[in-house]
């Protein structure tokens, strides 16, 4: 596994333990040699994830749109950084450049960039491991709609069986690697 696309907010959160379980993500990716793609900010649970792999000396490529450049920050510290014209572009080339995928705690844009991906894993257009880390239960609700859906019919029960669920990056990064 060269890269993992990790998608997450760029805002913090309010306890403190989201910024430091992305800062822990990105340490551990770096450990293992595995390049981080993100957003591309410097703030937030990005800019988080970011300056731990950044710290363990590993690639960080940032994928931004112009429109967000200024709005969540660009990091212009990273090993590259892609300003592309929309968010079509950003998820496409993140896609394109990642091995696997991470959900951390973040919002919408979050939720929307790592439900494309899902859905593409779904459909067959990628073979690519999708994965949530559940940091401090952040995802549990998520994963009860989850369940509802596929108890009303919506969804495939074997479709869950495509999500990676971890409490804990680690553990999480082994299962991706063994994947």
């Amino acid at each position: 596994m060269k890269r993992i696309a990790v998608f997450c907010g760029s805002s913090s959160g309010r306890d403190p333990i989201y910024v430091n379980e992305a800062k822990n993500l990105g340490k551990l990716l770096a450990a293992k040699g595995i390049g981080l793609v993100y957003g591309g900010a410097v703030v937030g649970c990005m800019g988080a994830v970011a300056e731990g792999v950044m710290a363990g000396g590993g690639e960080v490529i940032g994928v931004m749109p112009k429109k967000l450049a200024n709005i969540e920050l660009a990091h212009h510290g990273l090993t590259e950084l892609h300003i592309v014209e929309t968010m079509h572009e950003r998820k496409a080339m993140m896609a394109e450049l990642s091995d696997a995928f991470i959900a951390l705690p973040g919002g919408a844009g979050t939720l929307e960039e790592w439900f494309e991906v899902f859905t593409w894993a779904q459909i067959g257009y990628h073979q690519k491991p999708c994965s949530l880390l559940n940091v401090n239960g952040y995802y549990t609700p998520f994963i009860a709609l989850f369940d509802h859906m596929i108890d009303q019919g919506f969804v495939q029960k074997e479709q869950k069986h495509l999500i990676i669920i971890e409490n804990e990056a680690k553990t999480l990064l082994k299962r991706l690697i063994n994947k």
